[in-house]
């Protein structure tokens, strides 16, 4: 199916939701919306409170006026899955879309696309962030087997993930799956010019700063990453790591590891939600990026370093080396203490951050926006 004079429902997390879901949703919305009708369904309730481990769910950002966003969806009220669903049976959208990133969904999504399906003409697809997710819980493989068997078609945005969806145990699996890899994030501005935003961080312009950036739980390595820090020689004792981002989780062993191995001259913590007016600002104060992760599958967070042309510390788990050629756009280490700070002391060795940042020039347009809606073209019936 091309996608052209289509009503496409794209179903996950927008606005007056926050984070790099909505973000991503919200992009991909503009995207389709420039040939087609699209409906953003959200949540009007996405997590009960007692299951959100950050400070707040929602964003303080205005709503976004060019983007029709229908908040409708409870994901943990049946009647709501039912009602809604019979809902949008009758508005008959073409395509929807869902937004597949942790098991906990599977029942709503699941229930509510069986009723839409059974109008005879939707089709049903999803992206998939992860199909095993990083910290399991014991619904994962029923909830998931409960969703996935409604697909048409299915695009994963990491090579990992699609082998998991491929291998999952389903009585009836995804006719049609491709990978692509997540586009770039370039909804977040301009490169500013690194002093002017050294200046509105309150970060000194002469020191060489490493951003860890998105929200903190232990399977990212954070404290991997602070450990590092710490083995650095005395060559580089004016690179500073700036982790901005929320705490998703417990703060005291990552205060612990920097008060025991000394480094509060070496860390400027921002641990809040950083809102996308300020991302740019980030991005742009910094030499590079480090993704510590212990496991991972794809990461929004190299997205918006290729969008900046910075390059990329990251381990060798999951799908991040797909997206990180070794010594083109980064260096990939274990994930080990050790081995990143061997990748710290290389990336600043002579003109290496230059020559990377001019690859990443050149390697980023492989991440557009059209090929994603390609990829989804290619799994529907």
């Amino acid at each position: 199916m091309h996608f052209e004079g289509k009503h496409i429902v794209i179903v996950g997390p927008a606005h007056p939701l926050r984070g790099g879901l909505a973000t991503y949703n919200e992009r991909l919305s503009r995207e389709l919306q420039q040939k087609n009708q699209v409906t953003l369904l959200t949540f009007s309730l996405q997590y009960p409170n007692f299951l959100f481990p950050g400070q707040s769910q929602f964003s303080d950002d205005a709503k976004p006026n060019d983007l029709n966003i229908d908040i409708a969806l409870n994901s943990v009220n049946p009647l709501n899955w039912l009602r809604i669903g019979l809902k949008y049976k009758r508005i008959k959208p073409d395509v929807i879309i869902f937004r597949y990133w942790m098991p906990f969904f599977g029942p709503c999504f699941g229930t509510f696309a069986r009723l839409v399906k059974s109008n005879g003409h939707t089709q049903i697809l999803a992206i998939t962030d992860n199909i095993i997710p990083h910290e399991r819980r014991f619904f994962d493989t029923p909830f998931s087997q409960y969703f996935l068997p409604v697909l048409d078609g299915a695009v994963a945005m990491s090579r990992k993930v699609l082998d998991d969806l491929n291998q999952f145990p389903l009585r009836k699996p995804v006719a049609k799956s491709a990978y692509h890899a997540h586009p770039l994030y370039d909804n977040f501005g301009a490169v500013e010019d690194r002093s002017k935003a050294c200046e509105a961080l309150g970060l000194n312009p002469t020191d060489r700063h490493i951003l860890f950036f998105g929200f903190i739980r232990h399977y990212k390595g954070l404290d991997l990453l602070l450990e590092a820090m710490a083995l650095l020689p005395a060559s580089l004792s004016d690179v500073k790591l700036i982790v901005a981002g929320e705490y998703y989780e417990d703060e005291a062993p990552y205060n612990a590891i920097i008060s025991h191995k000394g480094l509060s001259d070496r860390v400027i913590l921002h641990t809040k939600f950083i809102p996308n007016n300020d991302v740019r600002l980030y991005f742009s104060a910094c030499e590079l990026v480090a993704q510590p992760y212990r496991n991972a599958t794809q990461s929004g967070v190299s997205q918006i370093a290729y969008h900046f042309e910075l390059p990329m510390i990251i381990t060798n788990v999951g799908g991040l080396s797909e997206l990180v050629p070794h010594q083109e756009a980064g260096w990939v280490c274990e994930p080990t203490p050790e081995s990143l700070a061997e990748a710290i002391a290389a990336m600043f060795v002579g003109n290496r951050l230059a020559n990377m940042r001019l690859n990443i020039h050149a390697l980023k347009k492989q991440f557009s926006w059209p090929s994603m809606v390609g990829a989804l073209e290619s799994v529907t019936r």
